[in-house]
């Protein structure tokens, strides 16, 4: 803990291994000593931070955070909700209050995670993704390797996410941690080259072994989509069905479509283009497609073309139409899936007897959602 008076509160709490950093940053020589005193060989003991519950002490615990990975033992940190360091915890409720206040420990790194959470608004996808990017590196400092998924999965239920898209995060963020730093010696072949299919934007090629110039700085870069990724192909089929039958967007299916999230860059860029050109021109496909390509990145162009002319699996007019709604119903099934998704992130945040009109209003958007999904599905 920070100060002597907090640690006088232990001792007359009943908790005699309390030790401060006394007005010091907590750092590599408070470890060595306190190492020494747990002789910390990896047989057992526990560590915990009790900074003050406010800015100074939840940063304070963070640095603790970073220094971490040089304990063999367990690290846990306990605040107090109001904010009290110990010795006015004392002060105020007694010596079991102090006493309550170690039994509650958390996991340390449960408390950095949450700490990244909180910088960003997980009630929105753009958050969401932001809290992932954060804190993913931070359950892959996670030493145990039988701990890292399951805090993997804690972290799926706080964002609302699914398990494998936090994993994939958590285990990218791995493999970038023990990568060499850039211009270390034995690092001189790595990331150089683009192999066939792979990390190389249209029109954009690059020889064997060669570092792929940059792209222009006045024009994005795309990654040709990934044919095997089950998303990337519907969100492409989509595209197709709009780009080759526009006129089936009109009325509620265009605002469906409109409101659909693309999560393939180079398609998400593409809708957003049809998004921007409207239903004007939609009973023109030859001067729709033209007007796409207006609106797209110069780099996407050649995409939208193949887009617009690669055949539909139908023969029939009667067979292209059923085909479009069937991919039409798809799209507009998997945005529903999203939208559950963020809102069971919502329940699985929130406290229901702290808030019930919100737990129930939650509810019922849940069984909207699904009321909608079934009825696509009757359709189909």
């Amino acid at each position: 803990m920070e100060g002597y008076t907090d640690v006088m509160a232990c001792h007359l709490a009943g908790i005699p291994t309390a030790v401060a950093t006394c007005g010091t940053a907590f750092g590599t020589e408070h470890i060595k000593i306190a190492r020494r005193l747990l002789s910390d060989d990896g047989s057992g003991g526990e560590v915990i931070f009790t900074f003050d519950g406010d800015a100074a002490g939840q940063k304070a615990a963070l640095r603790a955070f970073e220094e971490d990975q040089r304990f063999v033992a367990q690290t846990y940190v306990a605040v107090e909700p109001s904010g009290a360091d110990p010795c006015e915890l004392r002060q105020s409720k007694g010596d079991a209050a102090v006493r309550d206040l170690i039994s509650t420990r958390r996991p340390l790194f449960e408390f950095a995670i949450r700490a990244a959470l909180k910088r960003h608004n997980l009630d929105t996808v753009e958050g969401r993704i932001a809290a992932l990017r954060e804190s993913a590196p931070v359950v892959a400092q996670i030493r145990d390797a039988g701990i890292r998924p399951a805090y993997a999965r804690e972290l799926s239920g706080w964002l609302g996410m699914p398990v494998e898209e936090v994993s994939r995060a958590v285990g990218a963020a791995a493999k970038r941690a023990a990568q060499p730093p850039s211009g270390s010696a034995g690092a001189g072949h790595q990331g150089q080259g683009n192999g066939p299919g792979r990390g190389s934007g249209y029109g954009a090629g690059s020889a064997p072994g060669v570092a792929p110039l940059p792209p222009s700085p006045a024009l994005p870069s795309f990654n040709r989509p990934d044919p095997r990724d089950p998303v990337a192909a519907m969100e492409r089929q989509a595209l197709e069905v709009a780009l080759q039958q526009p006129g089936m967007l009109e009325g509620e299916t265009w605002q469906r479509f409109s409101e659909a999230r693309f999560s393939t860059p180079a398609y998400l860029a593409i809708h957003e283009a049809i998004r921007a050109s409207g239903l004007a021109l939609t009973g023109d496909p030859v001067r729709w497609v033209e007007q796409l390509l207006h609106e797209v990145p110069e780099p996407l162009r050649p995409l939208v073309s193949e887009l617009s002319v690669v055949p539909l699996p139908a023969s029939t007019a009667d067979g292209v139409l059923r085909y479009c709604r069937d991919i039409l119903a798809r799209l507009f099934e998997l945005q529903i899936t999203r939208v559950k998704a963020e809102k069971m992130g919502q329940l699985q945040r929130l406290d229901a007897s702290s808030a019930p009109e919100e737990f129930q209003r939650l509810n019922r958007e849940l069984m909207q959602l699904e009321m909608q999904r079934r009825s696509l599905r009757s359709e189909a």
